[in-house]
């Protein structure tokens, strides 16, 4: 099991299940968000992100069609997102907010056509 929290500390959550498909995400909308080359991303079901605290803390953003992306509120912390139409029971997880020790077997590097030129 993981744990995970926000900057600020006031938005926690805790992961039931391994985390599955960790991802380097480099579209545009990514590397808005996190103000970085890209953003890395791991899903859990749904029913397996159990928030410990601070989840009334957590401001909802529509990026584009179905997909919901949530930060906190108090210090900007990208936390997750989902509404994804092909995997709409699952949620991705910014794995740079994990406390406990992760270590994937593999990630992938996905959307590369917007990879920056610096990196």
């Amino acid at each position: 099991m993981h744990k995970g929290s926000c900057l600020c500390g006031a938005v926690s959550f805790r992961l039931r299940s391994e985390p599955k498909a960790v991802a380097n995400c480099h579209c545009r909308m990514c590397q808005k968000q996190h103000g970085a080359a890209f953003a890395t991303y791991a899903s859990v079901p749904k029913s397996d992100l159990e928030y410990l605290a601070g989840q009334e803390l957590l401001t909802s953003y529509n990026s584009s069609g179905s997909v919901i992306r949530k930060f906190c509120s108090v210090c900007g912390s990208n936390v997750e997102w989902s509404g994804s139409k092909k995997f709409p029971g699952w949620v991705s997880i910014a794995v740079a907010l994990l406390d406990t020790s992760f270590a994937p077997k593999s990630i992938k590097d996905i959307h590369l056509e917007s990879r920056v030129c610096w990196l």
